[in-house]
């Protein structure tokens, strides 16, 4: 058990620690997915894209420690251990070997499609449960949604 108390309700702080939970393992996963994609990426686009995903990597990776660091501050643990993320994380699998340019944007949408959308819950949950969470996830989003554009705009 935490020795941070919160000011939340419990009821209040398990619905909040469950939106930050599900946003802490999507985060990280979407660095997992970005990094294995800058590595395995090849095509004509392989230069812009292998800079635009080691960007996507570290704006997820602070994303998810600002996430993991409110869980923290309201009394609940956060779990980013590389099973919790397997079996949690909503964001689509990628494979393993090459990956061609074009499908490495494909895919990009795809994550960010389903992180968003689950994202948007999330801010919808918190709404009343913790605006303070709630706020940090509106900003979290913008910067996804600001991502898939520019990964949308590839596709010409």
């Amino acid at each position: 058990m935490s020795t941070v108390r919160s000011s939340l309700s419990d009821e209040n702080r398990d619905t909040t620690a469950k939106a930050l939970q599900g946003a802490l393992v999507d985060l990280i996963d979407l660095s997992l997915v970005g990094k294995q994609a800058h590595w395995n990426v090849y095509g004509k686009n392989f230069r812009s894209l292998h800079l635009q995903l080691d960007e996507i990597v570290l704006s997820a990776r602070n994303a998810a420690d600002l996430v993991a660091e409110r869980a923290i501050a309201i009394g609940v643990s956060a779990d980013g251990r590389a099973a919790t993320v397997a079996e949690t994380s909503s964001v689509p699998k990628i494979h393993d070997g090459t990956i061609s340019d074009t499908e490495v944007v494909s895919l990009m949408i795809d994550a960010y499609t389903a992180i968003i959308a689950n994202m948007r819950e999330r801010i919808e949950t918190t709404e009343s449960a913790d605006p303070v969470s709630q706020d940090l996830l509106i900003g979290i989003t913008a910067e996804l949604e600001k991502q898939s554009w520019m990964f949308q705009a590839e596709l010409g």
